[in-house]
């Protein structure tokens, strides 16, 4: 038991030290750029920020949703444990992402969000996938699981929405070469395909006369 106790320690730990080394590879970038004005952000770096930060938000969110099916697969109840943590990881890139492009593209008017949210589809379904996320992460912790009860479960179906918002927030914001995009399109479509059969599965099971 003490052997499987630490194993998953150690496992969590990695998770964590994975998660946290793009933005920490992007912090030390921002300040090599800020400080000595070198390129290690291209020629744009305020984009860069946001299409890194947008993208392993999406990236996160895809493992974060691959998690059942892989359980599924694998008949391994212990890759549930890594679940919030990687929807919460989600969160955070995308929160980082939201506040790179209002503090850094917006530069601090943020009043214009709402004027750019009415006037650009993809900043309107981003928003409204972030603003989806919140109570997610929010109601992510035992306490709300408790109290909640059976709603929670279907509050947190949100994250299915969430994901195609997210899928069309990066479809719509590349307009030309989709390749990108449509290889997340394929792999959500391939995750909640795999949730749509599942639900069917047990429905007929359910259905079937005994014997």
């Amino acid at each position: 038991m003490r052997k499987a106790s630490a194993g998953l320690v150690a496992a969590k730990t990695l998770v964590h030290a994975l998660a946290l080394t793009p933005v920490a590879i992007l912090a030390w970038q921002f300040h090599d750029v800020w400080r000595n004005g070198s390129d290690a952000l291209g020629a744009d770096p305020v984009a860069e920020i946001e299409h890194r930060t947008g993208l392993w938000a999406l990236r996160l969110l895809m493992v974060a949703l691959a998690i059942t099916p892989l359980r599924q697969l694998t008949g391994q109840p212990v890759l549930l444990r890594f679940r919030r943590m990687m929807g919460l990881y989600a969160f955070f890139y995308a929160s980082l992402h939201l506040t790179a492009y209002l503090a850094l593209d917006l530069r601090g008017y943020w009043t214009q969000i709402f004027e750019e949210i009415v006037k650009r589809p993809y900043i309107t379904v981003g928003f409204t996938a972030w603003l989806l996320l919140v109570p997610l992460a929010i109601t992510s912790t035992q306490g709300w699981m408790r109290r909640l009860g059976r709603r929670w479960g279907q509050l947190h179906k949100l994250v299915y929405a969430i994901g195609v918002l997210a899928v069309l927030h990066f479809w719509w914001l590349v307009k030309s070469d989709i390749r990108e995009p449509l290889l997340y399109a394929g792999i959500l479509a391939a995750l909640l395909g795999w949730r749509l059969w599942k639900s069917l599965s047990r429905r007929r099971t359910a259905a079937a006369p005994p014997g």
